[in-house]
């Protein structure tokens, strides 16, 4: 059994949805996820309205940076190594947290629900697209043919952990790339998002304490992360937000980070330390899969096997009632959202403070 930090490293029940030699654990299992590719994700998430406007309501970017981040990457992480029962079970939580994310929009007319569809559509392909991008970026570059058809499959599948329907998913990259066209008209920059954006660019805020000697280092390597971040955005996007950064930043950080990701890359346990600085929650996911840990089961499991298995209903489908009293508290009653969701979440999400 291997050790990290002292203790055994607990192995997952299964393989999951995916398994060695999937094209998933060959990207996501890259330093580049993490980093560079889950920060892309969560800042061009705040461009969209609805999105951005249950983030600012709830204002758990900005109370609780660190655990937000750490969170909502563990959630992603356990989606793509995490044993089946500890994915169902997360996807089926996930959505009593969201049901506290719910109310009028602060710019314009209408609602916002963290768990409709589109929102969690729009979740999923930045999320998917940004770890892959990051890794072409930064990392190995380019998948073949068959291996980038694979990994939109996959991302079509995960996507039945949320509450949108893998149906929507594009399957190519002209697919994505068609979905970002139509979801550019819908986008907006407004204060709460540029706000959002900026906040979230820096990787200072989600790095743990440091003696004052390692906060020049520290330093540098959170401005390095932004600049790399920053460097993934296209114009208009960088434009729209008023991020400013120049040509020679962009072109200059593409060794320096292919380098250093390289270089993390030869060793798990260094792998896995620089994961437990960004996200230490997320490191017991990971860690089966980086020190060759075989599951107590080994198989990999469709969607529909799990719930059927395990217990749970689609995601979609979960928690009716609870969500229904939700709405009734906050548009009826003008009262603030029950924080059930995100109390029983920690068990399986980790701490909120």
């Amino acid at each position: 059994m291997a050790r990290l930090n002292g203790k055994e490293v607990e192995p997952h029940a299964d393989y999951g949805f995916f398994g060695p030699g999937s094209v998933v654990w060959k990207v996501w299992s890259y330093p580049t996820a993490p980093t560079v590719g889950f920060q892309r994700s969560v800042v061009v998430e705040e461009l969209d309205p609805p999105l951005v406007a249950a983030v600012h309501g709830t204002q758990g970017i900005y109370e609780r940076t660190r655990t937000r981040y750490d969170r909502t990457l563990r959630y992603f992480a356990m989606v793509a190594f995490a044993g089946s029962d500890q994915v169902c079970k997360a996807a089926d939580v996930l959505v009593k947290v969201h049901s506290k994310a719910i109310g009028h929009l602060p710019y314009g007319e209408g609602t916002y629900d963290a768990n409709d569809p589109a929102s969690q559509l729009w979740i999923q392909l930045t999320g998917w697209h940004s770890i892959l991008y990051a890794y072409e970026k930064y990392g190995p570059g380019k998948l073949t043919a068959e291996e980038e058809k694979e990994y939109w499959e996959s991302c079509a599948l995960a996507a039945e952990f949320q509450t949108c329907s893998p149906d929507d998913v594009p399957r190519d990259r002209a697919g994505i790339r068609a979905y970002f066209e139509r979801m550019r008209p819908q986008l907006e920059a407004s204060p709460i998002a540029r706000q959002a954006m900026n906040h979230l660019l820096d990787t200072g805020l989600v790095l743990p304490p440091t003696a004052w000697w390692m906060k020049p280092a520290r330093t540098v390597v959170a401005r390095t992360h932004r600049i790399a971040t920053i460097a993934t955005m296209p114009r208009w996007m960088r434009e729209m937000a008023q991020i400013r950064q120049s040509r020679l930043l962009d072109v200059l950080v593409v060794p320096v980070m292919r380098i250093s990701f390289a270089l993390a890359h030869l060793s798990p346990r260094v792998e896995l330390f620089l994961l437990g600085m960004l996200s230490p929650s997320t490191v017991t996911v990971v860690a089966p899969v980086k020190l060759g840990v075989p599951p107590r089961t080994k198989e990999v499991l469709t969607p529909e096997q799990a719930r059927t298995r395990h217990g749970y209903a689609k995601p979609a489908e979960a928690h009716a009632e609870f969500r229904a009293r939700q709405a009734v508290r906050v548009f009826g009653d003008g009262k603030p959202p029950s924080d059930q969701g995100l109390i029983e979440s920690q068990e399986v999400l980790g701490p909120l403070a």
